[in-house]
């Protein structure tokens, strides 16, 4: 009976599945997720080249169709056009049938058209790997058998269920729908974990919406994004040229008084901004809530972040005579509410001038610290340290 080309022992056989999985998984993160559907790193072609044709033996995904797919759902989150929101669709839909979304999306000419300009379209994209995406997987099935023998399949099986598993179902559906978030992205986007190593560094999902041109996606200094670490190896060996990251925030310990700057830093930060609102008064909502609780007013934490996160009109009716109840029956969740949605309406207001924004800010800082609820005055002297 032939055993392949490869004899190796058990484990090896399980080493082999474990690297050639990973390959793929970061050939889908730097390649297609960074480098082609955000710009923010441009690869060497050697390197660059190299991933398209490990995609094409193990996934046969075509570079526009992905890139496409995923800038839609940038464009389009959490709403009916987003091609594999759990928000929508349900958790249990985008888990177990994403590769089938996947898959429905990429036969919208429309999607392909609109979103999917400036992918490769050279020579071998246009006889091979787009007209003839199958026949990757099919060789990479070939060389597994004659490498390692029967035990081949199984290592391709695993290959071939690998990204539809991690990537359309734990990312597009667990990422968009449990886990911590740093940032009040305008989306349920989450980080599933602060280790990003088994699925390359997308495990830090909430992050990457909240800045999605930056070719780095860990945030604080425990997260760690293994994407980034190949990244810049590659860059410190001249594969690779980093072109965006996400912006630090920087505080001006000295400020009192919010000034152009403050504002500027506000609007760039204004995610992490409303991630540090809600985590500066969870404290005392959970208090609030705790007391409206023996007055018959039921409603937990998640859901008031929910409402905060949400504007009124976002909320169905049911929710809307809830929130109603719950602003009604406390001052200081009111205050909460509508301080948090006014802070919001700072980023949209674009018809304003820069004096009228500074002004506008100054104004919320005041009353925020007149406010009587200690959390928020200590948000609003933070606040105004932004630079």
């Amino acid at each position: 009976m032939f055993n392949g080309l490869v004899n190796l022992p058990w484990w090896g056989y399980i080493v082999v599945a474990l690297v050639f999985t990973h390959i793929t998984i970061a050939a889908v993160t730097i390649f297609l997720h960074r480098g082609q559907a955000h710009r923010s790193l441009d690869l060497h072609p050697i390197i660059s080249h190299f991933f398209r044709f490990w995609l094409w033996l193990t996934t046969g995904m075509v570079t526009k169709e992905w890139a496409a797919i995923h800038r839609k759902h940038h464009a389009a989150c959490e709403t009916v056009d987003d091609p594999h929101s759990p928000q929508i669709l349900g958790i249990k839909k985008v888990f177990w049938e994403g590769a089938e979304l996947y898959r429905k999306e990429s036969k919208n000419l429309e999607t392909l058209e609109k979103y999917g300009k400036g992918t490769p379209d050279d020579w071998i994209e246009r006889h091979l790997y787009t007209p003839y995406s199958a026949r990757g997987i099919a060789l990479m099935a070939a060389i597994n058998i004659l490498l390692f023998g029967p035990l081949g399949l199984t290592i391709w099986a695993v290959q071939m269920a690998w990204i539809p598993v991690t990537a359309a179902g734990i990312i597009n559906g667990i990422g968009h729908y449990w886990g911590y978030r740093n940032f009040s992205a305008d989306d349920a986007s989450t980080n599933i974990s602060p280790w990003g190593i088994i699925i390359g560094g997308e495990e830090l999902h909430n992050n990457h919406h909240a800045y999605p041109t930056s070719a780095k996606l860990s945030s604080k200094w425990f997260e760690f994004d293994i994407g980034w670490l190949y990244i810049r190896t590659f860059e410190i060996l001249g594969l690779a040229n980093v072109k965006r990251v996400a912006p630090k925030v920087k505080l001006d310990l000295a400020k009192t008084m919010c000034d152009a700057e403050t504002v500027q830093a506000v609007i760039t930060h204004r995610y992490e901004v409303m991630g540090k609102y809600v985590k500066s008064l969870k404290q005392i909502m959970s208090e609030e809530i705790q007391h409206l609780r023996t007055q018959g007013v039921h409603f937990d934490v998640i859901t008031f972040r929910r409402w905060l996160h949400l504007g009124e009109t976002d909320l169905k009716a049911p929710e809307q005579a809830e929130l109603k109840q719950a602003l009604n029956s406390s001052k200081v969740l009111a205050t909460i509410y509508a301080m948090r949605q006014e802070l919001a309406a700072l980023w949209g207001r674009s018809s304003l001038t820069q004096e009228q924004l500074v002004k506008q800010l100054n104004d919320w800082c005041k009353r925020a610290e007149s406010s009587g609820i200690e959390a928020l005055q200590q948000f609003s002297q933070r606040l105004r340290c932004y630079a």
